[in-house]
């Protein structure tokens, strides 16, 4: 038998990871990006705690921590009382080897995945190649592709589709992509305007609840992103103009000049979770699989934990003689936390932030403040929305 063989369709974070992990441990593995560089978007900007596990011992973890911020301390807020409740992460220092969020964006991650990959003979990159078709019997996949308009293919033991929420592979495969759509959708505006010499007690991380405009509030190294919801009734074009931007930007915080943004991001936002996360000898993991509103940052984070989960498990199949039913396993762990944990989180975490009721409101508030006042309770709370729990609850599915 010779050397195993897997296909990766997509190289954001949840691919490079995916990538890196097989090919250190001797896999051929062949990269298809539809774009023509790396992505150098924002996108996510936030790596929980876990996450920063999982990349340590790849070599990655240093790196992404000295390019971002060490953010400690999330803070729940209201836009017209201010800070409702706060939350130490270091109250989980025994359960992880990083207690704290770190503020870092995603492309950091997937560049220096990059510059290890580049330097293995093993692992092929193509950029600029879209996935046609996929075919597979009980020997392989063929994945056919196109790079600049030119037909190839290739031929791999298993083919991992990490190419997104307009996935591609999961298309070929027919696979369900059960849920909904937001009528409303996500603008980002980022700009080098310093939130924290205005605002009292801004910790980097911040949900700042309102009737009428909720928002998040997050610190990158040079930036402050801010996310603000949209209506339906708005055309991107009304959204992203510059009355728009500066009417919600001086309605958070009133400044006597316009405020100069550097990025401006407008994107639809889904719930939804694929029916079924393997098919044979393809396998979903990533947005591809699921995708889920970013109030908690839970998308890439998820991904990258699908990654893990899913290359531990393939790679005792293709080098440990392990039966290929243990990849049903990590549909049955990674799928049930999709729904049960990423979805529920942050569905309910958008709910609560933009109630217009104000007796739910204040209940919800109340319920914060009590929360973060008790040491065990808040320690519950932060191992629940940084995904530790999450982690455990899938090991204990068979």
């Amino acid at each position: 038998m010779g050397q195993a063989h897997v296909m990766i369709a997509g190289a954001g974070p949840v691919g490079m990871v995916s990538a890196l992990v097989l090919a250190r441990a001797g896999v051929q593995v062949t990269l298809a990006e539809s774009a023509p560089a790396l992505s150098l978007d924002l996108r996510a900007s936030t790596f929980h705690p876990p996450t920063l596990d999982m990349l340590a011992p790849l070599g990655l973890t240093d790196d992404l921590i000295s390019q971002g911020l060490i953010a400690r301390y999330t803070q729940q807020r209201d836009r017209q009382e201010g800070l409702v409740a706060e939350f130490d992460m270091d109250l989980i220092k025994g359960d992880t080897d990083h207690p704290y969020r770190l503020q870092c964006e995603q492309w950091k991650l997937t560049q220096l995945i990059k510059d290890q990959l580049d330097k293995m003979p093993h692992v092929t990159m193509h950029l600029n190649t879209k996935v046609e078709g996929v075919t597979q019997n009980a020997d392989g996949v063929t994945t056919q592709l196109s790079t600049d308009g030119q037909m190839h293919e290739v031929r791999s033991d298993y083919l991992i589709g990490a190419d997104g929420a307009w996935s591609a592979v999961r298309k070929s495969q027919n696979i369900e992509f059960e849920g909904y759509t937001y009528p409303e959708r996500f603008l980002v505006v980022s700009t080098a305007f310093e939130y924290a010499n205005h605002l009292p007690k801004l910790s980097y991380v911040n949900y700042c609840s309102d009737p009428h405009e909720w928002c998040v509030l997050l610190r990158v190294p040079t930036l402050w992103r801010v996310l603000f919801p949209t209506k339906a009734e708005e055309t991107d074009d009304e959204v992203m103009g510059d009355e728009s931007v500066q009417g919600r930007l001086q309605g958070l915080l009133p400044q006597p000049v316009p405020y100069k943004t550097v990025h401006r991001t407008l994107y639809k936002v889904h719930q939804r979770v694929a029916k079924n996360f393997r098919h044979g000898r393809v396998l979903l993991a990533g947005d591809s699989a699921h995708i889920n509103n970013p109030l908690g940052g839970m998308g890439m984070n998820g991904g990258v934990h699908d990654a893990m989960n899913l290359c531990e498990k393939l790679l005792g199949v293709l080098q440990q003689g392990h039966s290929a039913d243990v990849l049903d396993r990590y549909e049955r762990q990674r799928r049930s936390i999709a729904i049960e944990y990423i979805n529920a989180s942050t569905a309910r975490n958008k709910k609560e932030i933009e109630e217009r009721d104000p007796v739910a409101r204040k209940k919800t508030q109340d319920e914060l403040r009590a929360i973060a006042a008790d040491p065990k309770a808040a320690k519950a709370y932060i191992r629940k929305t940084s995904m530790l729990d999450a982690l455990a609850r899938a090991e204990t599915i068979a």
